[in-house]
């Protein structure tokens, strides 16, 4: 190849490159552009729709399928919102806010999390419900305990399975000890504080009898907010919810429907034939909302990987909680650190 040949190959191969570089660079801008757009005060992010059950008899009615799954926690990052907590409330209010939508089914696959985050959620959930005028049906898959089924006692009604984990009426704090450690390799912490409560929870130190009344004094104003919400929602008494099942022990589905915790047993399909139902939308579809693709989450994926990339999965840290010490959870004690 002449020398006049090779200058021109590298030519090519440079305006290409130039190409490629303008083309990402342009994408990752509009990606930005696009994200601030979203948040705009004249703009509300949308979820698209996907099909999930088509409409009969040429009915334009739908029914939104919107779904809770796992740790609920204001710190997990949402597909379109900041976290997953504000992804569930846009739902629900595209839902609330589109004419077509006549019902929603709440799909909830979650152990339960953060206290205010699960109370958020409730409140959202039981705005739809009360002020829109909207069903919600709850179907409840394969764990929907503690903060779980506290976002499922906004529902109109409560669908599980007979195997469905639920219940787990009770609120957790924890934080680790290390004080012993300490003393055996040697450190010891040193501490200034402004006030004999503000190091509360401290691992390098053993707890005094005032702190554990007070933090478990936290923790049953809490418990006893969650157990006002149960004994309003399901009409029960509280007192005997109290000496009863809500101890945080977790129940089947069918424990659940005997104790009046939930309304009926079935499948995802009931919850659909239920939310068609008090809707009066026979025929409706049933629609999934997802979050749009992004051009900038995929060259930011495309940008962390490489050649010499390697994926590890660790089964036994994906299955647990990002808890964090000092926050209260509706958690069940089996998922607790």
């Amino acid at each position: 190849m002449t020398n006049q040949n090779r200058l021109g190959c590298l030519s090519v191969f440079l305006f290409v490159a130039l190409c490629v570089s303008l083309f990402v660079n342009l994408a990752v801008i509009f990606s930005k552009g696009a994200r601030m757009s979203g948040v705009s005060a004249n703009s509300i992010p949308k979820f698209e729709e996907q099909v999930v059950q088509a409409a009969k008899d040429g009915a334009d009615s739908k029914i939104a399928l919107i779904s809770l799954r796992g740790v609920i926690s204001g710190s997990e990052p949402g597909g379109i919102g900041e976290t997953m907590v504000d992804d569930l409330k846009l739902q629900l209010e595209q839902a609330a806010n589109d004419e077509n939508v006549k019902a929603i089914v709440l799909n909830v696959d979650s152990p339960g999390g953060e206290v205010t985050a699960s109370d958020i959620i409730y409140n959202a959930v039981k705005k739809v419900r009360d002020q829109n005028k909207k069903p919600v049906v709850i179907y409840m898959g394969s764990l929907a305990a503690s903060g779980g089924y506290y976002v499922s006692c906004a529902g109109s009604y409560l669908i599980a399975n007979e195997t469905t984990f639920t219940g787990s009426i009770g609120v957790i704090m924890q934080t680790l000890h290390y004080e012993d450690l300490f003393n055996k390799v040697g450190l010891q912490m040193i501490t200034f504080k402004s006030g004999k409560f503000k190091d509360l929870l401290s691992g390098s130190r053993t707890l005094t009898d005032e702190e554990k009344t007070y933090v478990q004094g936290l923790v049953m104003q809490t418990y006893d907010k969650f157990l006002g919400i149960v004994a309003t929602e399901r009409k029960l008494d509280k007192e005997t919810l109290r000496n009863g099942i809500a101890d945080g022990r977790v129940i089947s589905g069918k424990d659940a429907k005997e104790n009046k915790l939930i309304d009926a047993l079935g499948s995802v399909e009931d919850a659909y034939a239920k939310a068609q139902e008090l809707s009066k939308a026979t025929g409706a579809a049933v629609i999934r909302y997802q979050a749009p693709f992004k051009l900038g989450k995929l060259f930011r994926l495309l940008g962390q990987s490489g050649s010499d990339s390697k994926v590890e999965i660790n089964v036994t840290e994906a299955l647990k909680p990002k808890l964090e010490a000092g926050r209260l959870y509706y958690l069940p004690t089996m998922l607790a650190p």
